[in-house]
């Protein structure tokens, strides 16, 4: 049952160390906080392998890299697989330049992931791979439809597979798998792309999540991923007609803060595969 994960969280507060961009660390704490979390923030290099220490999982976002914040990944990233934490990568814009690409890349060769979170196009360039590195053949498609569900299922278990990794693919349909089972959900609203950050803030959510429910990362993970689209949804309805997309951000936090069991069982659509 997925929504029991949430309750795991609020009964744990769960310490995340996020390593994120600067564009969205506010509400990247501010939606830790809304779930049951507790954040921390750290990309010093002298900092981060005893910030990580004390905490229980750890949330990397390459979102806006520099030098001294991809050393802090690496010394971060190496300390908690040390620990066992439970460890994400959020490859923001791998693709799109050679040093995001090539970093994120790295991170998946030196550091052993729990989950993998990003949209359609990032997960198929780590799929496919650079330098070094040869992944599975990413026939996957610009986004994830109906058309081609069964073809994107079976992409995203095998890079899972392949990578030894959870993959959470977020759009329009999301896709959260491993290598044997994939939970397709369809929370969400479209609007939830006019706010900077609904996908940073998910894998700062989604860390949380891995700490406090170390027995089922998968559920987890798609737990995580159904109370985002489901707090979108929730904020959207208390929309008033004079609102805009700075009060829907804070409305979707709202209702994270919120959720509970009741309402994600309510309010949840997925379906295993």
């Amino acid at each position: 049952m997925l929504e029991t994960c949430i309750t795991s969280v609020r009964n744990t507060v769960p310490l995340v160390h996020n390593i994120t961009n600067y564009v969205t660390v506010n509400d990247v704490a501010n939606i830790l906080l809304a779930c049951g979390g507790s954040p921390i923030m750290s990309d010093e290099p002298d900092d981060v392998e005893d910030i990580t220490s004390v905490c229980g999982g750890l949330n990397i976002n390459i979102g806006t890299l520099n030098r001294r914040s991809i050393e802090a990944m690496f010394l971060a990233g190496k300390r908690a697989n040390e620990l066992g934490h439970a460890l994400l990568l959020d490859p923001v814009g791998a693709g799109a330049s050679a040093l995001r690409t090539d970093t994120a890349v790295r991170l998946m060769d030196e550091l052993k992931f729990d989950v993998i979170r990003g949209n359609v196009s990032e997960i198929k360039t780590l799929a496919l791979g650079s330098g070094t590195t040869k992944g599975v053949d990413a026939d996957a498609a610009d986004a994830v439809t109906e058309e081609n569900l069964d073809t994107m299922i079976r992409f995203a278990k095998d890079f899972a597979a392949k990578a030894g990794v959870i993959v959470a693919i977020t759009g329009a349909i999301d896709l959260v798998a491993d290598a044997d089972t994939c939970y397709v959900i369809r929370n969400g609203r479209p609007e939830m792309g006019k706010i900077t950050g609904t996908g940073c803030q998910l894998s700062g959510m989604m860390t949380a999540f891995l700490v406090a429910n170390p027995d089922r990362k998968l559920e987890a993970a798609a737990a995580a991923v159904c109370v985002m689209g489901l707090a979108g949804e929730i904020g959207w309805r208390n929309m008033r007609p004079e609102d805009g997309n700075s009060t829907y951000r804070n409305r979707i936090i709202d209702a994270v803060f919120h959720m509970d069991e009741k309402t994600l069982k309510e309010g949840a659509k997925y379906e295993v595969r």
